[in-house]
C-alpha cells in the first residue's frame, strides 16, 4: 500500500509519526487484492486540544474515509485504522456486491454518460459571488444502496451519484430523523 503523509498548518511531523502510520496501515492491505494497487492518504493537523488524523483511501469502486482525534498521533492513527477495519467489516459484502455489478456496467456508462460537470460549474459560479470552495467529483454509476453505503462510509449527510436504474444525477441525503431520502434530477 503506497502511503502519502501530509500534515496542516505547517506541522512538522517526526519520522516516528510516519513509520508509525506506514505501519498501521498495513494492517489493511490484506483487504484488498493485488490490482488495486491501494493508496492511503493521511493528512495530520493538530488543534490547541487534540491531534486529529484523517486517512482516506480512494479505490476504483468505493473510498474509505475515516476523521478522528485523539490526544497524540499515534492514538488518532490507531482510531482511524480501526475506524477503517470497522468501516470495510460492516459494509464487505455490500461493498463486494457493488464492486462487481459495477465492472459490467462501466464500458457502458464510460459512452453514454451525458452530464456536463463543466456547464453545472459555469452555472454555479455565475450564482454564487462568494464560493469558499470548488470540488470535483468523478460521477459513478451506482444503485441507490450502494450511494447511501457510499455516504456512510465517507461520514458524510449527502452523496451525488448517477443512478444505475433510472440513468439520472441523484443525491442521497441524511435526514434529521435519520431516515435516507433522495434528490433526483430531471435531465
Amino acid at each position: 500500500m503506497l502511503v502519502t503523509i501530509r500534515s496542516k498548518n505547517k506541522l512538522e511531523l517526526e519520522p516516528k509519526v510516519k513509520a508509525y502510520a506506514e505501519n498501521k496501515l498495513e494492517k489493511l492491505e490484506h483487504y484488498f487484492t493485488s490490482r488495486d494497487n491501494p493508496e492511503a492518504n493521511v493528512l495530520c493537523k493538530e488543534y490547541p486540544d487534540a491531534k486529529a488524523v484523517e486517512i482516506t483511501i480512494p479505490t476504483k469502486n468505493i473510498i474509505l474515509r475515516a476523521e478522528v482525534r485523539g490526544e497524540s498521533f499515534f492514538e488518532a492513527i490507531d482510531l482511524a485504522v480501526d475506524k477503517l477495519e470497522s468501516q470495510i467489516k460492516r459494509h464487505k459484502n455490500k461493498i463486494y456486491s457493488s464492486m462487481k455489478r459495477r465492472e459490467g456496467l462501466a464500458n457502458y456508462y464510460a459512452t453514454e454518460n451525458d452530464f456536463n460537470p463543466e456547464q453545472m460549474k459555469e452555472d454555479i459560479m455565475d450564482s454564487a459571488n462568494n464560493l469558499v470552495k470548488n470540488k470535483k467529483i468523478d460521477l459513478k454509476p451506482m444503485t441507490v444502496d450502494d450511494a447511501i453505503t457510499q455516504m456512510d462510509l465517507l461520514g458524510h449527510d449527502f452523496f451525488i451519484f448517477l443512478n444505475v436504474e433510472t440513468n439520472k444525477v441523484c443525491v442521497v441525503y441524511l435526514r434529521e430523523d435519520y431516515d435516507y431520502g433522495i434528490i433526483e434530477t430531471n435531465m
